[in-house]
């Protein structure tokens, strides 16, 4: 069983949280920020970062990396893919379901066990395009 790290409560990483839950922007640790430090007086970027490694340790987000200069979080942790926009880097959720065969078929084709994969669609988005 792996030992589980027990965090005191903080309402700056609860507020994080229910933010992240709350928008479907997938945001980076400087928006969050921005939204946050007028709630909070002493809320710096730094406390920001270390309670979004916090809720990523316990599982509660997800960090998404498309190869641009920050990351971004991403509330909703149950599987589903995205669209990344060239044009204005936004990323969109998609209502489409998850294709779970996918694992059987990587297993059968590799002899691996594949825990999970990440799909991403790229393109211009409906905004971007005018």
């Amino acid at each position: 069983m792996k030992n589980e790290v027990k965090y005191k409560r903080s309402r700056q990483r609860e507020r994080i949280l229910a933010l992240l839950r709350s928008t479907d922007l997938h945001p980076t640790a400087g928006w969050i920020y921005d939204q946050l430090k007028g709630e909070f007086k002493g809320l710096s970027l730094s406390t920001v970062y270390r309670n979004l490694s916090i809720l990523l340790g316990q599982g509660l987000i997800a960090r998404l990396e498309y190869g641009g200069t920050f990351g971004r979080f991403d509330g909703n942790v149950s599987p589903h893919y995205h669209f990344i926009c060239e044009q204005c880097d936004a990323v969109l959720d998609l209502p489409l379901p998850v294709d779970l065969s996918l694992n059987k078929k990587v297993d059968a084709a590799t002899g691996c066990q594949t825990k999970f994969y990440r799909l991403e669609f790229y393109g211009i988005c409906d905004q971007c395009q005018g």
